[in-house]
């Protein structure tokens, strides 16, 4: 893209859903939705501005390395890729949940997790888990999953899981119930460091609509 085009990155379903007002108050309205089309480029109703649709996980990367000049990613995969590169000027407080500990029923939590002991942990956020039990003076083991991690502490490959609830119906469905808080999660406006510079002009009225929209201006 040219220095007068802007390319954001979005993922698909909730936080997509939810940045459509803010897309909306800075004038910027998709020309098809994520949900419906394949395609992983979408125009906008603006000439210079398209959206590119990608893993929540790998928002940061693209913006990071300017494939996007600015995104939206959850704070938690904000936390794991470490921020390198990235200008985050808005908590747009949207895609809230929260970052918990959680087991099956019955399994005695706070005695498991008392500094010292040792627990196995399964998770998509290995560095999130691993400091919080750090903190606690827990040895844990981590292990990395990609989905279904209410499974985990059924089958016996873990001790607990700690994984983003939202409403927490997930958890009771499978018997297991949030033990501890971690960290409140929503999504964050990302920005390319570089492309703020060059594109100042396009990127500031964007992020000024968005602060607006989102009650911080």
């Amino acid at each position: 893209m040219t220095d007068n085009a802007l390319t954001i990155a979005l993922s698909k379903g909730r936080i997509f859903d939810e940045t459509l007002p803010l897309l909306a108050a800075a004038g910027i309205v998709p020309l098809e939705e994520p949900g419906s089309s394949r395609k992983l480029i979408i125009g906008t109703n603006l000439p210079n501005v398209r959206l590119v649709i990608v893993r929540a996980s790998d928002v940061p990367t693209y913006v990071q390395y300017g494939a996007a000049d600015f995104g939206i990613a959850g704070k938690d995969v904000l936390i794991e890729h470490g921020g390198d590169g990235l200008y985050q000027p808005l908590d747009l407080k949207i895609a809230k949940c929260r970052m918990m500990v959680a087991v099956r029923k019955g399994f005695d939590y706070a005695a498991a997790s008392q500094p010292g002991n040792r627990l196995r942990v399964a998770t998509k956020y290995p560095d999130i888990a691993a400091e919080h039990f750090a903190g606690k003076g827990v040895h844990v083991d981590i292990i990395k999953l990609y989905g279904s991690m209410e499974l985990a502490p059924l089958v016996g490959l873990s001790d607990a899981i700690v994984d983003l609830v939202s409403t927490g119906g997930t958890l009771k469905a499978n018997n297991l119930e949030a033990v501890e808080h971690i960290v409140d999660i929503s999504s964050r406006l990302v920005v390319n460091k570089a492309a703020l510079k060059v594109k100042h002009a396009l990127i500031q009225p964007i992020i000024n609509a968005f602060a607006e929209a989102a009650g911080q201006s």
